[in-house]
């Protein structure tokens, strides 16, 4: 036998079996305990391929805008409403004259189409909060595809892919 080789030191009986008449050590128990449900942890599904980060960077999108346009809202609201005073500023809820009157209505045209569009865009940006939710946020709804990210950044709350949205539009 060479040198290099060593022999291998055999393991002690006692260490192999427990002694006759000595406490057998407990069993581990054949049956696991079940895992708590999935369900009761808050985890956001990431199905559109979005990490957790870009879906928080996306969602700070969402409250910027949305901030913005809840204060766009209220400010159109009170002035399409004007209470007591025209276009003018005078106080009086009479025109002085016809055009003042058309002016007035056109005015409050306007600011009522606004606020309704930017109504709407509120509903968009809730919807997609929901799709952040349930984990569809950055998937199209109409190929399933992912949404680039770039077109999520330029309108956070798309729902539609740029060639969908393309079909949609009829271009």
């Amino acid at each position: 036998m060479s040198s290099k080789h060593k022999p291998k030191p055999r393991k002690s009986k006692s260490s192999a079996k427990p002694a006759k008449g000595a406490p057998k050590a407990a069993a581990k128990p054949a049956v696991k305990p079940a895992a708590k449900p999935v369900a009761e942890a808050p985890i956001v599904p990431v199905k559109g391929g979005l990490s957790k980060s870009e879906l928080k960077e996306f969602k700070n999108l969402l409250l910027a805008r949305k901030a913005v346009l809840q204060g766009d809202v209220k400010t159109l609201e009170d002035e399409a409403c004007k209470k007591g005073t025209d276009a003018a500023g005078d106080l009086s809820t009479l025109p002085m004259h016809l055009a003042d009157l058309g002016t007035d209505s056109h005015e409050q045209d306007i600011s009522l189409g606004l606020m309704e569009n930017e109504t709407d865009e509120l509903h968009e940006i809730q919807d997609a909060f929901e799709r952040i939710k349930d984990g569809s946020f950055g998937l199209c709804e109409s190929c399933k595809k992912k949404i680039p990210k770039e077109r999520l950044k330029a309108i956070p709350y798309a729902r539609l892919c740029v060639a969908c949205k393309k079909k949609e539009e009829g271009v």
